[in-house]
């Protein structure tokens, strides 16, 4: 009887025992799927990254110091123009910007690069190439120069058949560093605001700075009406500046005018108090003087 109280007392513990294992299992298996391995760890939010850029000439690679102006592009999804987003004029500039895709445009002068650039979570640095090189004008009449202030330049994209074809820049001075695509370009330059004027074509090369002076032919000229040679001269007169053939060069009003003319021959008529007076005359290329017309 004791041995049959003995077994039906273990067989009642090992009953409860299997009972609670059971309960227990549910909450051991969320307890391990709450702490699997296997599930991604929260990422931080991308945040702005750096883009480096330089710029080159194109050819010989050397780094373009300065004259540089950055602009950066944003692409848009929609197929809307791309927005300047950051500029800069250092010669090695740095942007903060968000990933993603950009146009990134350096301009040298009249020259220019662009390249598409994707910044992903490590920035980017980039080069641009550039084609161009540099300009410097002047003008001299032998070995002397001409004073800057008198001088004018207007450089041109040759076409064919047309020298003049495209003009580029206008009003150009003298000394100026004029920053143009690497080509073949076609320069006027006036002396004075009359008829000296003279051409050349110049190459730019890349990486280069081409200094061009152009040589003229002409001289300054002082007009004046005078009652005898070498007297007063009349205020108040007008003057023209004829070719021989009745082309009006000038008009100057005054005592003593001064005007630049190219080299040549010229008529020159002076009216004062209804009366008309005239007389021939020669410039020579470097020789500025006196021009006098007689008053009988």
């Amino acid at each position: 009887m004791f041995q049959c109280e003995q077994f039906q007392s273990s067989r009642r513990a090992l009953l409860a025992a299997a009972a609670l294992c059971l309960s227990l299992a549910p909450a051991a298996a969320l307890a391990q799927s709450l702490t699997a391995p296997n599930l991604p760890a929260p990422q931080p939010a991308p945040g702005p990254v750096t883009l480096g850029v330089v710029a080159q000439f194109s050819g010989s690679g050397k780094p373009i110091q300065s004259g540089l102006v950055w602009r950066i592009l944003s692409e848009s999804a929609d197929g809307s123009p791309p927005r300047i987003v950051a500029r800069s004029s250092e010669a090695q500039a740095e942007f903060l910007l968000e990933q993603g895709s950009y146009v990134l445009h350096a301009a040298y002068g009249f020259a220019s690069g662009t390249k598409r650039v994707t910044l992903g979570p490590r920035g980017a640095r980039e080069t641009i190439s550039i084609s161009a090189g540099g300009l410097t004008l002047g003008g001299s009449i032998g070995d002397s120069p001409l004073p800057a202030s008198l001088l004018d330049f207007s450089v041109f994209v040759p076409l064919q058949g047309n020298s003049e074809g495209r003009l580029v820049l206008a009003n150009a001075k003298a000394g100026e560093l004029i920053r143009l695509p690497e080509g073949t370009y076609h320069v006027v330059s006036t002396y004075g605001d009359s008829n000296a004027i003279q051409r050349a074509d110049v190459r730019i090369e890349s990486g280069r700075i081409t200094d061009a002076v152009l040589h003229h032919r002409a001289a300054r000229i002082t007009l004046k009406l005078v009652a005898a040679p070498g007297g007063e001269a009349f205020a108040g007169t007008a003057f023209s500046v004829l070719t021989p053939g009745g082309d009006v060069i000038r008009e100057a009003i005054g005592a003593f005018p001064q005007v630049i003319l190219a080299e040549g021959e010229y008529v020159l008529i002076a009216r004062k108090g209804g009366e008309v007076h005239s007389r021939d005359f020669k410039v020579e290329p470097g020789l500025d003087r006196d021009v006098e017309v007689v008053a009988p």
